[in-house]
């Protein structure tokens, strides 16, 4: 009797311990995230639409979106490249110095974005390293959009690289390997032989890199200048807006980032979802 008793007792406690933590979690994250989301869109919502639609469509504001999808898309495309040639390299050779190319690469994870962007003042500011030779043939890095790019592409670096590093170290090289041994050159190879097995990671990398770009702050109001109609991406166009007390244009253009943010999370779902549709390579190995 005792022997039917206990289970059925650590069953019933197991099950009340699952209710509790999923009702915690849920209660975090109506608490700290729907219910803050959901009052970005009521409020900027709350004057109607003509205002909703007049404070996107105003110059500014129309400016801050494009510098903003602008620098994202340089970002990605210049990480995308970085990070696939990092992870190749480190995934699949040995070299002098990879260890400390790790690290390189996890940097942007450790330093605060506020002071990535005072080094960058530092290396191309008027007063900095730089800052002379620059100005003497008249090429503008801080206060314009090339510090912008180059402050957002710091800070996202890392994303692209690190989803891809640990995937292709687990697939190893033995199809690489096979496909020089066949005749296959290297670019042959990485184009029919592994681009195929890491396009999911790409593109979860991607996801992750473009959210980061499109929602950076720190290390962009620092280079940027905060020129209004020039060099306010649209996080810095939400500060300015709230601290002129314009709270409804400011939770409109704080809208379309918090849209941006759910395409993103959709996207990121489908990824996840079509990756575990698709068969792993590693099955058939095992």
């Amino acid at each position: 009797m005792n022997g039917n008793v206990r289970p059925y007792r650590a069953i019933a406690e197991t099950t009340g311990v699952r209710r509790s933590l999923i009702t915690a979690a849920l209660g975090f994250l109506v608490l700290f995230l729907f219910i803050p989301l959901a009052a970005v869109f009521v409020y900027a919502l709350k004057n109607g639409w003509e205002t909703y639609l007049a404070a996107i469509v105003e110059p500014d504001a129309a400016e801050a979106i494009r510098l903003t999808m602008t620098t994202a898309a340089i970002a990605v495309g210049l990480n995308l490249v970085f990070g696939v040639m990092a992870a190749w390299a480190i995934a699949k050779f040995d070299f002098v110095g990879k260890n400390v190319l790790i690290t390189l690469i996890d940097m942007p994870f450790a330093v605060s974005p506020v002071i990535s962007g005072l080094i960058f003042v530092l290396l191309f500011g008027a007063q900095g390293l730089l800052g002379e030779l620059l100005a003497e043939h008249d090429i503008r890095i801080i206060f314009a959009q090339p510090g912008i790019i180059l402050a957002t592409v710091f800070v996202t670096f890392p994303f692209v690289a690190r989803e891809l590093i640990p995937l292709m170290q687990s697939q190893g090289t033995e199809e690489e390997e096979a496909a020089l041994v066949l005749g296959a050159g290297g670019l042959r190879t990485f184009f029919r032989v592994t681009l195929p097995g890491i396009k999911w990671g790409i593109l979860y990398g991607v996801i992750l890199c473009s959210a980061r770009a499109m929602g950076e702050f720190g290390a962009v109001s620092v280079v940027s200048g905060h020129i209004r109609g020039m060099t306010n991406t649209m996080p810095l166009h939400v500060e300015i807006l709230y601290n002129e007390y314009n709270f409804a244009a400011a939770f409109a253009v704080a809208s379309l980032l918090a849209l941006l943010a759910l395409i993103t999370l959709a996207a990121k779902s489908l990824v996840e979802w079509k990756e575990r549709q698709e068969p792993s390579p590693l099955k058939g190995k095992e």
